[in-house]
């Protein structure tokens, strides 16, 4: 299988990147995108050129580390599915590929197609846990869940933190992600004490950092964790319990 692949160049956040041609003549369409990136480094190395810098760590969708542009789409053209699932399968022979860092104003290019996704590590610093005391392992059996609401909570909770749905807003918005952390959280008996101070500290933050909701949607549409478009509902709903219950929630 032939391809031939823009991929991104910088080597820091302070200087311009460039695109850099390679051609494939031998790609396996059961191939990820990750994987090809492997082959094409490996190649490279033996070469003694540079290899491309990129992130991955679990390789099975998980991790949330894996992001990149393919095409200009995050992630690559399948919907709700990461990089590193992403097979070579969808693509044509002879196809032109651009791989390039996920583009956003929050995230600053580390070098190549890292970027540095602090930006939201930051807005889960702000309340995107449980600090109350919620007993031991015992006492979880002690607090009633029913089952649908303990399986909506999963499914918010689901959210890998690959900051997909930024890249993909024309606004650079994280009202997926940070609105998946508040829905998943007051769902459940163990967040609800700190359910005004968390919705008005990560919104804050996530406001600080991200652009606003452009209605689109385009955020749903790349989440590998399939979070559903409601979840950005959250931001505007919990925001207004909170300002309505007051500072003492």
């Amino acid at each position: 299988m032939k391809l031939h692949l823009e991929i991104w160049r910088q080597s820091g956040p302070e200087t311009e990147g460039h695109f850099e041609s390679v051609d494939i003549d031998d790609a396996v369409p059961q191939m990820s995108i990750l994987e090809l990136l492997d082959y094409i480094n490996a190649n490279r190395v033996e070469e003694g050129l540079e290899p491309f810098y990129f992130e991955s760590d679990c390789r099975e969708g998980i991790c949330g580390t894996c992001g990149i542009l393919v095409n200009g789409r995050p992630h690559g053209p399948d919907k709700n599915k990461p990089a590193c699932q992403q097979r070579l399968v969808s693509f044509k022979d002879g196809d032109r590929l651009k791989l390039e860092p996920f583009r956003s104003a929050a995230y600053p290019v580390v070098r190549d197609m890292i970027v540095d996704r602090s930006a939201l590590d930051r807005v889960m610093q702000k309340g995107g846990y449980v600090s109350v005391m919620a007993g031991t392992a015992p006492d979880a059996d002690t607090l009633h869940v029913n089952h649908e609401t303990a399986e909506k909570a999963l499914d918010f909770a689901a959210c890998i933190g690959c900051g997909a749905c930024v890249a993909a807003c024309p606004n650079g918005a994280a009202h997926l992600f940070t609105g998946a952390k508040l829905t998943h959280l007051s769902l459940l008996p163990m967040g609800k004490e700190e359910r005004g101070r968390r919705a008005r500290n990560m919104v804050d933050e996530m406001e600080t950092n991200f652009g606003h909701c452009s209605l689109y949607g385009e955020c749903a549409d790349v989440c590998p964790a399939g979070i559903p478009l409601t979840a950005v509902a959250a931001i505007t709903k919990e925001r207004a319990r909170a300002a309505f219950r007051g500072k003492d929630d």
